[in-house]
């Protein structure tokens, strides 16, 4: 039995925190905190029982942080907030001894840039303190490593190619709206796409190479090359790899509207003076799009998220294989009142603490999810909502152009 802190009451804490309640043979004390303590007590009243406790922080003052942990003494702080917060929040699990987990790697306010390099620097720090971070637990990054990590194991001596591809098939009703937290969505689908060959990353403009990609049960949809954060650790942690790329979908209608709204300013970051106050473009464009925790009641179709991977199996014969989860945004509705977008990066970050909290996954330092035994996540995955399915020696269009 464990105390755990989430941190981040948006999407994806609902699902993280109404997860973990589900186990109170794990998840013993549960508390919820964030900037906005009327979304915490809103989560906590949906579960009942007074079995969640709720706190205001800013999780950018890590004196704050500090005195939230010391005074509610967890074993574990999950960090669901926004990727700014990360360092703030490793710092103050530093100062006090806490284990950590989020779902996005740091990235700074002022410059759309994501990288791990200013996380894996904790590492020494992390291990001295006795302590363990764990990076990119939710779906993508996520489970997408731990379904790579999984295929080294059992079915392959060596991995060459990697498309990870993400498809939302689901359709919320609006206009336009972004189905994570907007600001952090826009900037991650604006900045230049970038994929990993040969030994070397290669840059493209941003959304500049697309193809129609096949995904179960939905059928082929238009996917855009873009830049995604567990391509940095899995070309790392899997040196075999030639190539490695990700690939996700957006409609028409989406497009439209950012290429409008980029064209007139709104996706810009620098901040502006309007009316003798300094705004962000994107901040303020952010508090008129619909939160993307309220587009889980109305939201139809489904998610499908895998790995299509190539290369020599264990017994040194040439090897395709793809393994994907498909989860039902209504599912997800009627579960936790969450869209399968949040429903799917909360799930494993609430299975990752588990593993954390009942040592199986557990040593001091800091680690990406594809170094740990991918074998209990997987079966996790089976139990908590998340089926995952293999297909073997199937045609994969793994030369997509470039």
């Amino acid at each position: 039995m464990s105390r755990v802190l989430i941190i981040g009451a948006g999407g994806v804490g609902n699902v993280v925190v109404k997860k973990c309640a589900m186990i109170p043979e794990v998840f013993s004390d549960i508390m919820l905190a964030s900037r906005t303590l009327s979304k915490c007590r809103a989560i906590a009243e949906e579960i009942g029982g007074n079995r969640i406790k709720v706190a205001q922080v800013d999780a950018d003052n890590v004196a704050e942080l500090v005195s939230l942990i010391e005074s509610f003494k967890p074993e574990l702080v999950i960090n669901v907030a926004l990727p700014y917060q990360d360092l703030p929040i490793m710092d103050a699990c530093l100062q006090t001894g806490v284990h950590y987990l989020d779902t996005a790697n740091y990235e700074p306010k002022d410059e759309a840039k994501f990288e791990y390099s200013w996380q894996w620097a904790y590492k020494k720090r992390f291990e001295e303190r006795s302590i363990m971070a764990l990076l990119g637990c939710g779906f993508d990054p996520g489970a997408t490593q731990v379904f790579t990590a999984y295929a080294a194991k059992h079915h392959f001596s060596e991995m060459h190619y990697l498309d990870i591809v993400d498809c939302n098939a689901g359709s919320h009703g609006k206009a336009f709206a972004t189905n994570f937290n907007p600001e952090i969505n826009i900037r991650e689908i604006t900045q230049n796409g970038k994929y990993f060959e040969n030994g070397q990353w290669k840059e493209i403009p941003p959304m500049s190479v697309h193809k129609p990609i096949h995904y179960p049960n939905i059928g082929e949809r238009e996917s855009y090359l873009l830049y995604h954060e567990e391509l940095e650790s899995l070309v790392k942690n899997f040196p075999t790899l030639k190539r490695a790329r990700f690939w996700m979908t957006f409609g028409q209608q989406y497009i439209t509207h950012l290429n409008v709204l980029q064209n007139v300013g709104m996706t810009s970051i620098k901040p502006i003076m309007y009316k003798g106050v300094e705004i962000v473009p994107l901040e303020f464009l952010k508090a008129v799009l619909p939160e993307p925790s309220s587009l889980g009641e109305n939201y139809t179709g489904e998610t499908s998220i895998g790995c299509q991977i190539k290369g020599i199996g264990k017994d040194g014969k040439p090897l395709t294989y793809f393994i994907y989860n498909n989860c039902s945004h209504a599912e997800a509705y009627r579960e936790v009142q969450a869209q399968a977008v949040s429903y799917t990066t909360g799930v494993p970050a609430m299975i990752g603490a588990l593993l954390m909290l009942t040592k199986q996954w557990m040593k001091p330092g800091v680690y990406n999810v594809e170094e740990m035994n991918p074998d209990p996540f997987m079966e996790l995955m089976n139990i908590h909502g998340l089926p995952w399915h293999e297909q073997f020696n199937i045609e994969l269009p793994h030369e997509y152009p470039v």
